[in-house]
C-alpha cells in the first residue's frame, strides 16, 4: 500500500476529509444516510492515513522539515504558515486518530437517539481538529487546531451526555480554555522574540523555535504558560478534576475520543514543545513534575478503587496511566520517552476499548453502577471475554500492549539521572499493582458471582457490529505487545533528536547571560539501525532557571 504515500497533499486530504464529511452529513436526507456517510468518510480517512506508515522512512533525516510535508504561507507578511507533515513523534498518534474514527461512528450507530446530523458532524469535525493538532509544524496552526477541538467536544458532552452534562461541559470549557489562552500568550511572545532574532519580524515555525535558545530569564514563565496548558489537557494532578465528570457524562463515542486521543494532545504538547523550547526550565522543574506525576499515578489508582460507577473508575484510571506518560517524558531518557510515546498509543487503544465495552453494557442495562450487575459472565460470555482482555492490556499484563510502554518508562526513568527519579520510579511502580487490583476487582464485582437481578440473566451478548468494533483494538493489543519493535523503530530517531537537541540547547543557554539569546542547530542522529536505544545523559545538577 506504499502507493498511498504518492497521493498529492495526502496529509491535508486526511486532515480535512472528515470536515468535508461533516458538510455532507448536514445535507444528508435521512438518519441512515448520515450514519453511512460518516462511516464511509472515516473509513476512507483511515485507509488513506496508512500512506503515512508506508511513506515514512525512519532512517531519513527530518532535521529541516517533516516527511510528506505540505507548506503554504498562511499569513502574508509574517512567518506564519500552513505547515503539516509526518515525523516519528506524530506518526502513531495520527494513525490512532484515524483508526478510532470509524470505530466511534459504529459505536454510536444505535446509541444516539436525537439530533443525528449535529452529533455525527461534530464527531467528524473533532477528528479534523485532532489530526491537525498532531500534524501541525507551525505553533500558531497548532493553536488553531487545539482550540478547534474544544468546540465539538463541548457540544457532544453538553447535548448528548448524561444528567449532569451541562456541569461537565462547563467545567471542561473553563479548564481547557484557561489553559489554551495561557499558551497563546507564550506563543505570541516566542513569535516576536524568535522573529526579531531571525529577521522575519514574527514567526511560529516549529523548526525555527526549536533552534532558538530562550534566555534563562524568560524560560521559567514561558515553561509555566505552555506547561499549564498541556498539564490541564493531560490532565496532570491536581488539574485533573474536570476529567472524571467529562468522561462520566459524555456519550460512549465522546468518551472514546476523549480517552483515545484528546488527552494525548497534552502529553504530545509537552514532548513536542515544552522540552525542546524550554530545556533548562524543563530540567530544573523535572523533579517537581515527576512528583506530581507519581501523585497522580497513586492517587488516581486509589480513587479508582473506591468508585462504584464503572465508567468513573476507568476515568480515574486514565489519570493514573497518564501519570506514567508524564513521568517518562520528564525523565529525559531515550528509553523512557520512547515508552511514554508508545504508551500514549497503548492507552488510547486499551482504554478506548474499555469505554466501548462499558457503553455496550450501559445500552443493555441503562446503569453504570457495579452493584446493579453481577454474574453477567454467564449471559454475555463474548462481552466478558473482551472486557477481560482489555482489562489485562490496561493493567500491563506481559504480552499485551500496556506492558511495553510502562516497562520502558519505569526502566528509563529509574536510570535517567534526573534528581530523585529513582525513588519516584520505585513509588510509581506500585501503580502497576494498584491497576491490576482495581481493574480485576471491578471485573469480579460486575461479571462474576451469582446473578441476583433477572435483568442480568437475560442480557444480550455482543452482536456482529459490536464485535467488529473491538476486534481491531484487540489485535493491536496483541500485536503491539508481542512485536513492539516496528512501532518503536518509527519514533526512535525523532526521540533521540529531541533529547540531543534539548541537551545541546541546555548547555548553550546555561553558558549565556540571563537575557542573551543563542542559536542551536537541530541535531539528528544516524539511522535507527546504527543507534540502538540508550540513555541520554542528564547532568547530575540541573541548572536553575531564572
Amino acid at each position: 500500500m506504499s502507493f498511498l504515500a504518492d497521493i498529492p497533499n495526502l496529509v491535508s486530504l486526511v486532515i480535512f476529509l472528515p470536515a468535508l464529511g461533516a458538510l455532507a452529513v448536514m445535507l444528508a436526507p435521512s438518519v441512515s444516510a448520515i450514519r453511512w456517510i460518516s462511516l464511509a468518510v472515516t473509513t476512507v480517512a483511515f485507509v488513506l492515513s496508512l500512506g503515512f506508515w508506508f511513506g515514512f522512512d525512519a532512517s531519513v533525516s527530518t532535521a529541516n522539515a517533516p516527511q510528506l510535508r505540505e507548506y503554504i504561507n498562511w499569513l502574508p507578511g509574517v512567518d506564519v504558515n500552513y505547515h503539516v507533515g509526518v515525523d516519528g513523534l506524530n506518526l502513531l498518534l495520527l494513525l490512532l486518530t484515524t483508526l478510532l474514527g470509524p470505530i466511534v461512528v459504529l459505536s454510536s450507530w444505535h446509541y444516539i437517539g436525537k439530533a443525528h446530523k449535529g452529533y455525527y458532524a461534530l464527531i467528524l469535525l473533532l477528528e479534523t481538529g485532532v489530526l491537525g493538532v498532531f500534524a501541525a509544524f507551525d505553533v500558531f496552526l497548532f493553536y488553531v487546531f487545539f482550540e478547534l477541538t474544544l468546540i465539538p467536544m463541548v457540544f457532544i458532552i453538553g447535548i448528548w451526555g448524561g444528567e449532569d452534562r451541562i456541569y461537565a461541559a462547563t467545567k471542561f470549557v473553563i479548564y481547557t480554555l484557561v489553559g489554551s489562552l495561557l499558551m497563546l500568550v507564550g506563543v505570541l511572545w516566542l513569535g516576536f522574540a524568535v522573529g526579531e532574532a531571525s529577521g522575519v519580524g514574527f514567526t511560529t515555525d516549529w523548526y525555527k523555535l526549536v533552534e532558538y535558545g530562550v534566555p534563562l530569564g524568560a524560560q521559567t514563565w514561558l515553561f509555566l504558560l505552555f506547561g499549564l496548558a498541556f498539564a490541564i489537557k493531560v490532565p496532570l494532578f491536581p488539574l485533573h478534576t474536570w476529567l472524571p465528570d467529562a468522561h462520566t457524562q459524555a456519550p460512549t463515542g465522546g468518551s472514546v475520543v476523549l480517552a483515545g486521543v484528546l488527552l494525548k494532545m497534552g502529553t504530545y504538547g509537552l514532548l513536542r514543545f515544552v522540552l525542546p523550547f524550554f530545556p533548562n526550565a524543563s530540567l530544573t522543574y523535572a523533579p517537581w513534575i515527576g512528583i506530581l506525576a507519581v501523585i497522580g499515578i497513586v492517587y488516581g489508582a486509589l480513587v479508582a478503587f473506591a468508585q462504584t460507577d464503572v465508567k468513573k473508575l476507568v476515568a480515574y484510571s486514565s489519570v493514573s496511566h497518564l501519570g506514567f506518560v508524564v513521568l517518562g517524558i520528564f525523565a529525559f531518557d531515550t528509553t523512557a520517552v520512547q515508552g511514554a510515546l508508545i504508551q500514549m498509543v497503548n492507552h488510547g487503544i486499551s482504554t478506548g476499548a474499555l469505554f466501548l465495552i462499558i457503553g455496550m453494557m450501559y445500552e443493555r442495562r441503562h446503569t453504570r453502577a457495579m452493584a446493579d450487575y453481577g454474574g453477567i459472565a454467564k449471559s454475555v460470555p463474548v462481552l466478558t471475554f473482551f472486557m477481560l482482555f482489555s482489562v489485562f492490556a490496561s493493567a500491563g499484563l506481559p504480552g499485551l500492549n500496556g506492558f511495553v510502554g510502562e516497562f520502558m518508562i519505569l526502566v528509563g526513568s529509574f536510570t535517567s539521572g534526573v534528581t530523585g527519579y529513582a525513588v519516584l520510579t520505585a513509588i510509581a511502580a506500585s501503580g502497576v499493582i494498584f491497576a491490576a487490583v482495581y481493574l480485576l476487582w471491578m471485573v469480579y464485582r460486575t461479571f462474576f458471582g451469582e446473578i441476583t437481578n433477572e435483568a442480568n440473566a437475560t442480557m444480550k451478548d455482543l452482536n456482529g457490529r459490536e464485535i467488529a468494533l473491538i476486534v481491531p483494538l484487540a489485535v493491536l493489543m496483541i500485536g503491539m505487545g508481542f512485536v513492539p519493535a516496528p512501532f518503536l523503530a518509527k519514533s526512535e530517531l525523532a526521540v533521540r533528536s529531541i533529547l540531543e537537541t534539548v541537551e545541546a540547547k541546555r548547555v548553550a543557554v546555561a553558558g549565556a547571560a540571563p537575557n542573551e539569546t543563542v542559536a542551536v542547530e537541530i541535531i539528528w542522529p544516524e539511522a535507527v539501525a546504527a543507534a540502538p536505544l540508550a540513555p541520554t545523559p542528564v547532568p547530575a545538577h540541573t541548572p536553575e532557571a531564572h
